[in-house]
């Protein structure tokens, strides 16, 4: 999903792959697994200390999403803000770090509010789903 603007530079505004990569496993693995039987909760036990400490820590949607985003655009060069990180890599290695930096906390930004609009319009689907049951019956 990306929209096109008109450059002279060419190319995107936004891309939002690594963003909505990152918001789906977070909702899996902070707000799924572990309601999904007792086996993620098990397996969470048995990880040593600090790894749970860092799995504690990275409940926030936007921790997660800004190590999510850093490596998401190290795996597959694909930028957020590709804009904005080719104009910092034309500055050298400094821009290069920069540029991975600047667009992780973008992407971490994103992630947030995206997990702040899905917990938003969940709570009113859910009392609807409810009423709606309670109304009409199961089926």
């Amino acid at each position: 999903m990306q929209y096109l603007i008109s450059s002279d530079l060419g190319g995107f505004l936004m891309n939002f792959e690594i963003i909505l990569v990152a918001l789906a496993l977070h909702t899996l693995i902070w707000e799924k697994l572990p309601h999904w039987g007792t086996w993620f909760n098990r397996l969470l036990a048995l990880l040593p200390k600090p790894l749970q400490a860092l799995y504690e820590g990275w409940r926030c949607p936007y921790c997660f999403g800004f190590w999510a985003a850093l490596v998401g655009h190290s795996v597959t060069q694909i930028p957020t803000l590709p804009l904005f990180v080719e104009r910092l890599a034309a500055q050298g290695m400094i821009g290069v770090l920069a540029g991975y930096f600047f667009d992780a906390l973008a992407s971490a930004v994103v992630i947030q509010i995206g997990k702040l609009g899905i917990s938003a319009l969940g709570w009113p689907a859910i009392k609807g789903e409810q009423a709606s049951v309670e109304y009409f019956g199961q089926k």
